[in-house]
């Protein structure tokens, strides 16, 4: 069958390729530790920390800069308060939904008992807290809701992947979702993304009233993954302050330059990089009909998942085509969880398979509906964290002369792959 598939696009032209550097606001935190260091010093939701309290820290989230540095800081200010900090996983269903796995999460985001220097305390243990109006559960992490005198959870303030409201990604689906485990997650998905933008904030604020959560440190970065703002929030002002830095983080969120095109490649996707693999504000490609924005892209390719996704190709069912490499490295059953946990299927499919990054890129072309492939536009990532530089074809070349924040670099120039199809690492 692959003879018969490497038949079909082996004439299909490659169009040569342009490296161009897209600029975006640069402005971040000169010490963002220090930073959060002074406003834990000064916040009076830290002033209701006493000594010999315990105190739940709910991290886990992935992707955010110095998020192990963030960690520490809040870690040695509970401490200098006289207070016994622990850490809880709070990352719903993700680490293969197991104590273990999430422990092991945390450890590659650089958080473990050594370097934090307090324990970790995994559990998939939940209590049932309430229920809101239309019947869903309200889930707790048992060991943070029955043991901890305070909560403190920490997260970045971004647009989420598959739904738009005031409030999206940060601290309040963190404490909804993050802190409800695997039951919570799955609680607030049962409805769909449909009403997750009404269910995501009206269980965090039952569990705000309902748990002793002191604060969340709100973190937004800028277009190249640094921290340009970090405030310590109050469950008093935590949703509406969220609401204002969503905006923020929306007019942050990097993109690719160009509006329309034919063919996206992206040679990585994994959970490292984004819970979708691939970022849709950035792809454009979204797994439920509740979110909208990014390029218009009639074909994309994702050619190799991450080792840090350990196996998770969440997302490779957004794309059009993909590799026998990648299918080889996922763990399918570990795969098909999210899409159990969130009720949202399609992006756990196998996309269309080539055997390798050549045929998979001849058949995005070959299929992106233009009558002559030689003019087809194709924009080629490396992931959808890297987008300062990356490369167009050179037919896209005019267009990114007149933009001013597209500067061309180097080509026009031939793609390489080695003897087997596959580009260079």
């Amino acid at each position: 069958m692959s003879d018969i598939l490497k038949q079909l696009v082996e004439n299909t032209p490659i169009p040569k390729m342009v490296k161009i550097r897209q600029s975006f606001d640069e402005t971040k935190l000169g010490d963002p530790i220090g930073e959060l260091k002074k406003q834990l010093q000064s916040s009076e939701a830290m002033k209701g920390i006493a000594a010999g309290q315990k105190v739940a820290v709910a991290v886990g989230s992935r992707g955010i800069s110095r998020i192990d540095e963030l960690t520490k800081t809040v870690i040695d200010e509970l401490k200098s308060k006289g207070a016994e900090p622990f850490i809880v996983p709070c990352m719903g269903s993700h680490g293969g939904a197991t104590d273990k796995g999430q422990t092991e999460v945390l450890a590659h985001l650089g958080i473990d008992e050594e370097r934090m220097g307090c324990p970790i305390r995994s559990s998939m243990e939940v209590v049932e807290l309430d229920r809101l109006p239309n019947g869903l559960p309200i889930y707790c992490d048992k060991i943070a809701a029955t043991e901890a005198d305070a909560i403190v959870v920490i997260n970045r303030i971004k647009p989420h992947t598959a739904f738009r409201g005031q409030i999206e990604s940060g601290l309040l689906k963190m404490i909804s979702i993050g802190l409800g485990k695997q039951k919570g997650a799955e609680a607030c998905h049962q409805l769909g993304f449909k009403y997750m933008a009404e269910n995501v904030p009206a269980m965090a604020r039952v569990m705000m009233n309902k748990l002793p959560i002191s604060f969340g440190v709100a973190i937004v970065e800028n277009a190249y993954d640094q921290i340009c703002r970090v405030e310590v929030l109050g469950t008093d002002v935590m949703e509406e302050r969220e609401k204002e830095l969503l905006v923020e983080a929306k007019s942050r969120l990097p993109k690719i330059l160009f509006d329309e095109f034919d063919v996206l490649v992206i040679d990585y996707i994994g959970k490292n990089i984004s819970g979708d693999g691939a970022d849709p504000n950035i792809t454009g490609r979204y797994p439920t009909p509740y979110a909208h924005g990014g390029p218009e892209v009639n074909k994309m390719v994702v050619l190799d998942l991450t080792p840090e996704s350990k196996g998770n190709a969440n997302g490779v069912g957004t794309a059009d085509f993909t590799t026998s490499r990648l299918v080889e490295k996922t763990d399918w059953p570990g795969t098909y969880a999210n899409g159990l946990t969130s009720t949202v299927c399609a992006p756990t499919k196998q996309a269309t398979t080539l055997a390798n990054d050549r045929d998979a890129i001849k058949a995005a072309i070959k299929t992106c509906n233009i009558l002559d492939y030689t003019t087809c536009r194709l924009v080629h990532i490396r992931d959808t964290l890297h987008l300062g530089t990356i490369e167009i074809s050179e037919n896209l070349v005019a267009q990114a002369l007149r933009h001013p924040r597209i500067e061309v670099i180097e080509g026009p120039y031939e793609w390489t792959f080695d003897e087997e199809g596959f580009l260079p690492k």
